[in-house]
């Protein structure tokens, strides 16, 4: 490892994540290696939203079983970025936008220069609202399947408030047990419909299956799948968010200040183990979530010609559960879909809440020691954020299109994170702790993937539009 690598972990580490008497071995068993889960709850939560629900569903209706292929490589692709970003974080205690203002290449600012992918983040950060407001659109749009009488805007306006209570408090550990309830709630009731489905008229066949996997790519249909792949699995802002769930999970404070010593290292790779086990979680969660809908929208909507879309875009998905199951079933899609869809509300904004204050830090607005600062602004994020989404909401009141903006930017997005996260890693880990050679490889695929496919959504959504 050379001085700069040595300094990088030794001397600057974030003392609002690493308190110096927090250092833990890791634990050795599965069963103690479960108190330390956690992350993976919250960034499913996050991820199994308005990409499965409104984008993946919307996808399978316009296309049918034809792009199966094309969602499976959405939720798998981005997994090793997420694996090897969190490792960088949790090995150096940066936090994720400390770790990309490394970057060479420097713009002037206000207060001091900061690396352009600072400024590339900052765009995603609001266009990120812009999708928060048609999920919590969407959210709203399911309470009223529930209760009929009550105004749409009045329906999105209480869950605004709901979300502003909730996230008031800044507190991780009460947002990961609400997220728990939602993730079990809204995974258990997905592949109940599924299943259920495969009772009816309109149950999938091997055909169907075989169809999938003849990799064709609907042209006609190029945005709403870029827009899916950008926002089905963990998107770029998913991937840049569990990186703060990890370190308030206190991963990188329970391996400690980097001293050289056999015992740091030990700990290091056990806790890159736990990591690696909450990512496993991740991926297992957000694939038992994702396919189903898949299949219930080019199951169910693509033969009956169904295109969800404005304000009736959670009433048509509806049509997945009430065509095969019965009018009973429009509630168990409305409490499904209510879970889903608000509780990527409430963890996107408590992400949200986490970044800010890491931008005006990177920015020179705000000097890193002031932990009371930070952790006022993260509370004001919670409490004032959620009727800036409700705004927005109210202006478009559009959720397919309202997230499909988010997502395209998040498809772009995407490559800088793979790259930056090659840089990082090549330059500040020691060579003991970098990944092997098959993660380094997939990573570097990844990254050329992802270039291609931003490309693409240049192509499509500006000089094709």
């Amino acid at each position: 490892m050379n001085k700069k690598q040595n300094n990088l972990i030794e001397d600057e580490i974030d003392q609002y994540t690493q308190p110096s008497n927090a250092i833990e071995n890791p634990p050795s068993s599965w069963l103690g290696t479960i108190k330390y889960l956690g992350p993976s709850v919250i960034i499913s939560a996050t991820i199994v939203g308005s990409g499965e629900i409104i984008l993946t569903a919307s996808l399978g209706a316009a296309v049918g079983f034809s792009m199966l292929w094309w969602v499976l490589f959405s939720c798998w692709s981005k997994s090793i970025l997420q694996a090897e970003l969190a490792r960088y974080v949790i090995l150096t205690g940066d936090t994720y936008l400390r770790a990309i203002n490394r970057v060479p290449g420097k713009i002037p600012g206000p207060k001091k220069a900061f690396a352009w992918p600072i400024a590339f983040g900052l765009i995603g950060f609001l266009t990120g609202l812009t999708g928060l407001g048609g999920l919590i659109g969407g959210a709203g749009q399911a309470v009223v399947i529930i209760f009929p009488d009550l105004n749409p805007l009045v329906a999105v306006a209480l869950l605004a408030l709901i979300a502003a209570v909730l996230l008031g408090s800044g507190s991780y550990r009460r947002l990961e047990n609400i997220m728990l309830l939602f993730v079990m709630t809204f995974t258990i009731l997905t592949l109940t419909g599924a299943i259920l489905m495969q009772t009816t008229e309109f149950a999938t066949n091997l055909e169907d299956i075989i169809y999938g996997f003849e990799f064709k790519f609907s042209t006609g249909f190029a945005v709403l799948a870029l827009a899916a792949y950008g926002y089905t699995g963990v998107n770029s802002g998913e991937i840049a968010a569990y990186s703060y769930w990890c370190i308030e999970k206190g991963y990188p404070a329970r391996i400690g200040r980097f001293d050289g010593s056999p015992s740091w290292y030990k700990r290091a790779h056990g806790w890159l183990r736990v990591l690696r086990t909450d990512i496993w979680i991740t991926l297992i969660l957000l694939t038992c979530a994702t396919i189903p809908f898949y299949f219930l929208g080019a199951g169910i909507l693509h033969p009956m010609g169904e295109s969800p879309q404005g304000q009736d875009t959670i009433i048509a998905l509806s049509n997945m559960y009430t065509k095969t199951f019965g009018t009973w079933s429009l509630w168990l899609f409305a409490i499904g879909a209510f879970c889903i869809l608000y509780s990527s509300s409430v963890a996107g904004l408590a992400a949200g809440a986490r970044f800010l204050p890491d931008y005006l830090i990177e920015l020179g607005f705000l000097r890193r020691e002031n932990l009371t600062a930070r952790l006022s602004i993260i509370r004001w994020y919670g409490l004032v954020v959620p009727f800036i989404s409700f705004a927005l909401y109210v202006g478009f009141q559009r959720p397919v299109m309202m997230v499909t903006i988010a997502a395209c930017y998040a498809a772009m997005m995407l490559p800088i994170q793979s790259g930056i996260t090659i840089y990082l890693q090549h330059k500040y880990l020691p060579s003991s702790l970098q990944p092997g050679q098959g993660a380094k490889f997939l990573l570097k695929l990844t990254f050329l993937l992802q270039m291609t496919l931003a490309f693409a959504v240049i192509y499509f959504t500006v000089l094709r539009a």
